[in-house]
């Protein structure tokens, strides 16, 4: 396996990295019809009244519009985020839009929210096979010209088409990639658009009879006292998680030619961002509020510091382009061991 990986590592490394994604999510569609014998059942973790098979999970972004669920499936994942998605498809930003910093393991992007917007993947997830026991998560975006003060309409579609078909919710807050997303931490404004969601959300479960949480992303680009205030704001509001963090427009560092490319950092270099906002994160709302952590883990110590730090999930992505699927195995044992 470690061969076949090594191979096709030096076939994507070859081209550019958005060519070598649309690639992998091919390879990823053919794996899930190739029938594999089931996992064997594990101890399962309850989180935001979930039942997750294991702590590892695929980070939004990865699979913007659900092509690949089943293959990622069974790559041993315990739960996979898709999207993000957004009422009305774009196309994103214009190309080159991602950058490999090989020997930072790490990736710029400026994707721009790219996808076929949200009546396409509910069409699609209605025909996709069933995952038990992995969970299914859709992060929720919000199309380029929606004015900041409209952010929640768009949540709201997403919700609505999609609370059927999926088992939890993350509001995307945080992506450095759509004008003024970011303004959206704090204030009242966050405070108002979280309990309308909130609303909506409980009418959709009391309709369907079922639990479907409801997480909030955040950036790892904010000041201690700021994401103190963001933590508090958001469990205040009753939702039923967090999720820190999304990438960084930081460059700490970061000493390569494509450096000053815009867009949001991910891989190791956002670990310590990452893992500081856990802490905090945890310092602020306690022991038994819900944090998914994610940026830059990279191996099984990874893995066991963010959850020391405060995590009771974990999620990867840029990871897998340089250590492979093997790293899912590893993550997961990992942490079960720890």
């Amino acid at each position: 396996m470690d061969f076949i990986f090594q191979c096709a590592r030096l076939f994507l490394s070859a081209l550019d990295p958005e060519t070598a994604h649309l690639f992998t999510l091919r390879a990823l569609r053919v794996l899930g019809q190739v029938r594999r014998a089931n996992r064997p059942p594990g101890d399962t973790i309850e989180v935001a009244g979930l039942n997750f098979p294991n702590r590892v999970g695929l980070a939004a972004g990865f699979d913007k519009n659900g092509e690949a669920i089943t293959g990622l499936n069974q790559l041993g994942f315990g739960f996979v985020e898709i999207g993000a998605v957004t009422p009305m498809p774009q196309s994103g930003n214009p190309k080159p839009r991602l950058f490999r910093l090989t020997n930072h393991r790490a990736v710029i992007n400026r994707m721009g929210f790219n996808n076929e917007g949200v009546e396409a993947l509910r069409e699609r997830l209605r025909v996709t096979p069933e995952i038990k026991p992995t969970l299914l998560g859709v992060n929720l975006g919000i199309n380029r010209d929606t004015p900041i003060s409209k952010a929640k309409d768009d949540y709201l579609q997403c919700m609505r088409l999609l609370s059927d078909l999926v088992d939890y919710f993350t509001i995307n807050i945080s992506s450095p990639n759509t004008p003024k997303l970011r303004d959206l931490h704090g204030g009242a404004r966050l405070s108002e658009m979280l309990k309308t969601l909130l609303e909506e959300r409980d009418q959709l479960i009391v309709d369907q009879d079922r639990r479907l949480p409801l997480f909030v992303k955040v950036s790892p680009d904010l000041e201690p006292a700021l994401v103190r205030e963001l933590a508090l704001c958001i469990r205040e509001a009753r939702c039923d998680g967090l999720v820190a963090t999304n990438t960084t427009t930081a460059r700490d560092g970061i000493r390569h030619r494509l450096s000053a490319q815009k867009g949001g950092l991910s891989g190791q270099p956002l670990f310590n961002k990452s893992i500081r906002t856990v802490e905090a994160v945890r310092d602020a709302v306690g022991a038994d509020f819900p944090i998914i952590g994610v940026g830059g883990i990279s191996n099984g110590s990874d893995a066991i510091a963010m959850r020391n730090a405060g995590a009771d999930l974990i999620q990867v992505y840029t990871a897998l382009v340089y250590e492979g699927p093997r790293l899912v195995d590893a993550l997961v044992t990992a942490l079960a061991d720890s």
